[in-house]
């Protein structure tokens, strides 16, 4: 009888992945024994495993230039990593590794992260800086400081139609701008447009009143993105069509357009049964802008795109020990993980995300059903999976070593949201973060980017 923790994993997905195998009934990520990591650091830990993010750079310009390869597609692509993903250095550095590779902002305070990068020989003055969102006073004088210092490629793109005007007494060159436009949203959403951007038709109007004529600036960009990501819908498409239709008839009369940005929203593995196309999608939108384009005589446009969770989201993982089980009823198992989900993994509260979910060891043990919760006293502090039809079923706890789980894919937003450094809720601090990188002969090194938080560095938050 095949009733072992291993048995359902193998008999429900196809394990192992790229990602993740067993050896000797412990689990190892991208070839990482994460019982070595557990031994070395303790638990709770978050982990960082860097090489995934310039794999999975890399692995999107493939994907777009094989693409515009195939239909002979006359412009070129640009990656852009969305830096409100992560902010962290680590996270930064390691995407300008890369060449060819920009950046997308969204904040004020993005553009001092921007100086820093370059100053410390990460960024080049050359390189395209997207500065996209609702623009406070704030956000608009440091842009316009960041291009009278010589950053050649920022491209402020317009969210409203009073945003222009701000920018002109500052400016001592002639600024490349770009215009969003407000994306319709999905039937089923609360609202029928995009707070995000112009609507599409001021955009026309506005270039002519506007900026047509106007010698401090030349539209050089159309922007859109839709909240529900790159998906092979019918809503998906006709959103693309839509953009690339206003492109072409905006190029007609603006000849200095070139380019045109299709946002983020490539997704990621949430689950160990994901299944998406990469490079069908990919193929489908070049060959879609390309006919588009053709049939509206106008030449195809520079295509960028700004993966934030894509980039990032992969390389994460949060390791938890189950310090205690409760039965509490005949039907409900409740292990205790040593932190708290709603701290630790926020969107797994707010917004119901999932997250793929292995033991980490005890593989061969026999598993169980259970419900997983959280240190917090909060009854929303739990997390159910959807692999098993919304159960988690683990190795038995008490039947061999202490158990280990961790949570992966989680690099993208978590820390953010949670409030990284701030107070949590119960005080609950946050977790050790350790990066894992791999040298020149490609041996794993691991490096502690911060401690567990500090009772006293709470207090001082707090006022005491």
């Amino acid at each position: 009888m095949k009733n072992k923790y291993i048995d359902l994993i193998e008999q429900t997905f196809d394990f192992p992945t790229e990602e993740f195998k067993v050896i000797d009934n412990e689990l190892f990520f991208h070839d990482v024994s994460l019982m070595d990591i557990i031994k070395q650091y303790g638990t709770p830990l978050k982990i960082t495993y860097l090489p995934k993010i310039s794999h999975q750079i890399q692995k999107a310009k493939r994907l777009f230039n094989v693409a515009m390869a195939k239909v002979d597609y006359q412009g070129d692509y640009h990656y852009c990593y969305c830096t409100k993903s992560s902010h962290f250095s680590f996270i930064l550095e390691e995407v300008l590794k890369n060449e060819d590779v920009h950046l997308e902002t969204s904040s004020a305070f993005d553009i001092p992260i921007i100086e820093d990068l370059h100053t410390r020989g990460f960024l080049k003055k050359d390189n395209f800086i997207i500065c996209n969102g609702f623009k406070r006073p704030q956000y608009i004088e440091n842009i316009v400081k960041l291009i009278n210092d010589g950053f050649v490629n920022t491209i402020p793109v317009l969210d409203n139609l009073f945003e222009l005007d701000k920018y002109e007494s500052g400016l001592n060159v002639k600024v490349k701008i770009g215009m969003r436009i407000a994306s319709e949203e999905e039937p089923k959403f609360d609202f029928y447009t995009s707070r995000l951007g112009i609507r599409y038709n001021d955009i026309i109007p506005y270039y002519q009143e506007k900026i047509k004529d106007n010698p401090k600036f030349e539209l050089k960009m159309l922007h859109f993105f839709l909240n529900t990501g790159i998906k092979d819908t019918a809503y998906y498409w006709n959103e693309l069509h839509k953009c690339v239709s206003v492109y072409c008839e905006l190029k007609k009369i603006c000849p200095e357009l070139s380019a045109l940005n299709i946002g983020g929203g490539f997704p990621i593995k949430s689950s160990l049964a994901f299944n998406y196309d990469y490079e069908y999608m990919s193929e489908e939108i070049i060959s879609q802008i390309k006919s588009i384009c053709e049939r509206n005589e106008v030449t195809e446009p520079d295509v960028f795109t700004e993966f934030g969770s894509f980039t990032v989201g992969e390389s994460g993982a949060v390791l938890f020990n189950i310090i205690d089980q409760k039965r509490q009823n005949d039907r409900e198992v409740w292990n205790m993980i040593d932190s708290s989900f709603m701290n630790t993994l926020p969107d797994t509260w707010a917004i119901n995300q999932k997250f793929i979910l292995l033991a980490v060891n005890n593989w061969d043990a026999e598993y169980e059903r259970v419900f997983l919760g959280g240190l917090t006293c909060d009854s929303e502090d739990y997390y159910n999976a959807e692999g098993h039809s919304n159960a988690v079923y683990l190795p038995k706890c008490g039947e061999k070593e202490p158990l280990y789980i961790g949570m992966f894919h989680t690099g993208a937003y978590q820390d953010a949201i949670g409030g990284y450094g701030g107070i949590q809720h119960c005080l609950i601090p946050a977790p050790k973060h350790v990066l894992i990188e791999r040298d020149e002969n490609e041996e794993v090194y691991t490096k502690l980017f911060s401690k567990e938080q500090s009772y006293k560095s709470m207090l001082k938050i707090l006022g005491y």
